[in-house]
């Protein structure tokens, strides 16, 4: 019987099921209908395909949202569930995706338009509505007006609808439109068509088929026809090259990615989380915010910055008012700094050598409207001009030498070189450690006293300017938006970068970085700063406000920022009252710590740190012998709390003594000194001992005294337990000794079956050889007798083949025998017959006798060759 290797069993694929209802109006082709689903898109204007796999967790959570947008557009758009999973279906053998789920859209044969976004019912028929419709249509001014208002960038195309079908050009403008959509699901491009003729020359557009795109800040441009061909690709290009983004939308997509870290690295970002709704017709805290950084950006504050677009606004207003319009200009011109801010900024000396103030003065070049033949324009701070303010302001130095106050000190400088400008120095008082500064925030931003003085003499305020952050307060007439941080952006080193996310999706972020769970608006606005390792945060307890946010964001530009770091801290710790080490977070370091009357020794530690937890029985010890009315013993988790820059530790664990009355004279444990409670006690004693000049009073002696008797009485327990461990050692070590007399027996033993094992093992391979040496013997005759056999067998067989041979010789010559006898019968009754034949007889009878001759000769032949054979 042959036994057959057993086949492998496998169970087949169950058959897939319905992923939607059978109610839902998507289309759900569950066994990955491919070659279908091409189909039904022929059919239809816009196809959605929602590729999903039935065990993916992500698709099944996208189902519900789709279901909800199917519920809405079914009627305008084709909605197509295709299950790329299973591994019969055609969708499977040609899709090759890398996750799920993935979602598609087609416009007539353009596509696929892969949708990039969140899996959230709002975004998802936001970006099928921008498909459907990827051109918005301006028929009028107002219409324009609204386009042209919303921050995100916007492409115009002019073409007159008076050729059949479309005007030349459309097309492609139409297509690159939804080019657009392809290349950056955000869609934060919008497409217009100005149908109108009157409507395009505002925006000087002339000829039909010309593209126009709108930015707020820098010029506007037309697509260069004679440079670039007019297709759908190069507008779609050209757009996203030279697009104006003022503030940009993120949104992660929840897996690992590095969207985050790319953008916090280009410099500080401004993160500003808003509730946002994409369906929403209107959206009055995102152009609020759209404002202020509009202002923030616009460098080039000029009426050429955006002419149409203001234009529009003074035509299509209905209470315009010419009067009103000038005053306003002749107001702006004549405080022109803050149209062309040319700033320095200054700091004087110590005024005293044990003084911690410093006097902050910023420097501005204005340009006054005295007698001139034209209007003035600074584009750009002359370094000359700088160069002679500075020198201005040193030979006045003593104006601002010895200003120690919260107010703001202005004076002006007539420029040597021209005489319609001025230089304009505002000074305030800042502490070196910003203590005094940031208690006296709200005074100096609030309620400034602004003072001015030109050459020792009282000018008018009407033609001074004060410092620059605190221009509101002394021009409150001054009605342009945001002129405080207008252009502020140019005119400093730490500029922001403004980003927007949605709350309702990434709130987690916002808590990451301190905003309060408590915050039901999930308004939130931070600021991160990778290079400088800090974010700081907006007030909670204030609206999410323009105002507010330029409050932040000139607070965070100027030279000596009042923002206070936020620091990460960990939820409190209630320790029972037993506990006898102190539990430290960011919070609570400066009063438990910097601000104590005791001397404090703090661990830095971290909760993956296995030597730090080694170390938490010795500080118990050590916290239960020192006096708690002079000593704290505490510690704090470094992983989970963030401390200033002058108390953080690169080392874990790390020790650090804070004596009293000079926490800034911290000392740290030595790091080749074994951390013991002895060391500890010595390193604390040493160091502690130096912490006051004065004499020792009773009261002190008595501490003192307490205090050595404690050491006194833990040195007697170490010594009475240092005995009783020696005891034990020495009983220890008798049982060791019996041990090791009974093994020493049991090794004599061990020794003598030892030999005896040899000398049998020498026996038995003694043994071993002879019988090897018989089985070589033995086989070797076997091995002749084996071949003796096989030339037996061989000759055996040779005999059998010549013994076959002789019986057919044997049974022929017996036939020829039988031949030769009937011949002679037959002769003999021929001679009795023919008589008459005398003559033939003799020859026969001669005939016959050569044959005899011849068969007698045969015979003789074969006998001889058999005898020869046997």
């Amino acid at each position: 019987l042959s036994c057959s290797r057993a086949k492998d069993v496998t169970m087949p694929a169950k058959l897939p099921v319905n992923f939607f209802s059978t109610r839902s109006p998507v289309i759900d082709l569950f066994r990955g209908q491919l070659d279908y689903a091409e189909h039904l898109r022929q059919d239809s204007e816009i196809v959605l395909y929602f590729f999903y796999a039935p065990w993916c967790g992500q698709s099944i959570a996208a189902r519900e949202e789709i279901e909800h947008v199917a519920s809405r557009l079914s009627d305008q758009v084709l909605f197509v569930a295709v299950n790329c999973w299973w591994n019969q279906g055609k969708c499977r053998k040609q899709k090759h995706f890398f996750y799920f789920p993935v979602i598609h859209l087609y416009h007539r044969s353009f596509g696929p338009i892969e949708y990039k976004g969140p899996m959230s019912a709002v975004y998802i028929e936001k970006f099928v509505r921008r498909v459907m419709t990827p051109l918005l249509y301006i028929s009028s001014r107002s219409k324009l007006l609204d386009f042209l208002s919303n921050y995100e960038p916007g492409i115009l195309g002019y073409f007159e609808f008076n050729a059949s079908p479309q005007p030349p050009g459309y097309l492609t403008f139409f297509t690159s439109a939804l080019h657009s959509l392809k290349k950056d699901y955000l869609g934060t491009i919008r497409f217009g068509v100005i149908t109108n003729k009157q409507v395009a020359e505002e925006i000087s557009l002339e000829r039909s088929g010309s593209v126009y795109l709108h930015r707020h800040v820098n010029t506007s441009l037309i697509y260069p026809n004679d440079i670039m061909n007019f297709t759908a690709e190069n507008i779609c290009k050209w757009a996203l090259e030279n697009r104006e983004v003022l503030i940009r939308w993120l949104r992660p997509h929840g897996g690992k990615s590095l969207l985050l870290n790319n953008e916090l690295k280009k410099g500080p970002a401004l993160l500003i989380f808003i509730p946002y709704n994409p369906l929403a017709e209107i959206h009055p805290l995102l152009d609020e915010i759209t404002k202020v950084a509009l202002e923030y950006h616009n460098c080039n504050k000029s009426q050429a910055a955006e002419p149409d677009l203001q234009h529009l606004r003074d035509r299509d207003s209905p209470a315009f008012d010419s009067s009103v319009s000038d005053a306003h200009m002749k107001l702006s011109e004549t405080f022109s700094i803050t149209k062309y801010p040319c700033c320095n900024t200054v700091v004087l000396p110590q005024w005293h050598s044990i003084s911690r103030t410093h006097n902050v003065c910023e420097l501005c070049i204005n340009q006054t409207l005295g007698v001139k033949p034209n209007k003035v324009h600074v584009p750009h701070c002359n370094f000359l001009e700088i160069e002679a303010a500075l020198d201005s302001f040193y030979l006045q130095e003593h104006t601002f030498f010895q200003v120690i106050s919260n107010t703001i000190e202005c004076s002006n400088f007539l420029s040597f070189y021209s005489p319609f400008s001025y230089y304009t120095a505002c000074c305030r008082t800042v502490n070196r450690h910003f203590l005094s500064f940031i208690s006296s925030e709200k005074a100096v931003f609030q309620t400034p006293k602004v003072a001015f003085s030109s050459h020792g003499k009282k000018e008018n305020t009407q033609h001074s300017i004060p410092h620059i952050e605190d221009r509101d307060w002394f021009i409150p007439d001054l009605h342009i938006s945001g002129t405080n941080i207008t252009g502020l952006s140019c005119r400093t080193n730490k500029t922001l970068n403004l980003y927007l996310l949605d709350s309702n999706l990434f709130w987690i972020y916002a808590e990451r970085l301190g905003a309060s769970r408590s915050n039901y608006l999930k308004e939130f606005a931070a600021i991160v700063d990778l290079k400088e390792e800090v974010h700081y945060v907006l007030d909670q307890n204030h609206s999410l406000v323009g105002s507010t946010l330029e409050n932040f964001i000139k607070n965070f530009s100027v030279l000596y920022s009042p923002l206070k770091r936020h620091l990460v801290d960990s939820p409190p710790v209630h320790f029972h009252q037993q506990h006898v080490i102190t539990e430290v977070t960011t919070h609570t370091f400066h009063d438990t710590v910097v601000l104590s009357k005791k001397n404090v020794l703090l661990l830095y530690y971290a909760q993956w740190c296995g030597f730090c937890a080694s170390l938490n029985h010795i500080f118990i010890q050590l916290a239960r012998l020192l006096p708690p009315d002079n000593f704290t013993v505490a510690r704090i988790d470094v992983t989970q709390n963030d401390l200033p820059w002058e108390f953080m530790t690169d080392r874990l664990p790390t020790i650090l003594f804070f004596p009293h009355q000079r926490k800034e004279q911290s000392v740290k444990f030595p790091e080749d000194f074994a951390v013991n409670l002895p060391n500890l006690l010595k390193f604390i004693l040493h160091h502690s001992s130096l912490s006051s000049s004065e004499p020792c009073t009773k009261e002190c002696l008595q501490k003192e005294a307490a205090l050595q008797q404690g050491h006194i009485s833990h040195l007697e327990r170490e010594i009475q337990q240092l005995r009783s461990e020696i005891l034990a050692l020495h009983q220890a070590h008798d049982q060791l000794e019996a041990q090791l007399s009974e093994a020493r027996r049991e090794e004599h033993k061990l020794q003598q079956q030892k030999h005896t094992l040899e000398k049998q093992h020498k026996t038995l391979q003694l043994h071993s050889e002879q019988l090897q040496v018989t089985y070589n013997q033995k086989n070797q005759e076997l091995l002749e007798m084996a071949e003796k056999l096989q030339e037996l067998a061989d000759a055996s067989e040779n005999l059998l083949k010549e013994n076959t041979l002789l019986r057919i010789l044997v049974a022929s010559r017996e036939g020829k025998i039988q031949s030769k006898d009937e011949m002679k019968e037959s002769l003999q009754s021929e001679q009795m017959l023919s008589e008459d034949n005398d003559r033939a007889v003799p020859a026969a009878i001669a005939t016959l006798g050569e044959k005899r001759t011849d068969s007698s000769d045969t015979i003789e032949t074969e006998h001889s060759s058999g005898n020869r054979t046997e």
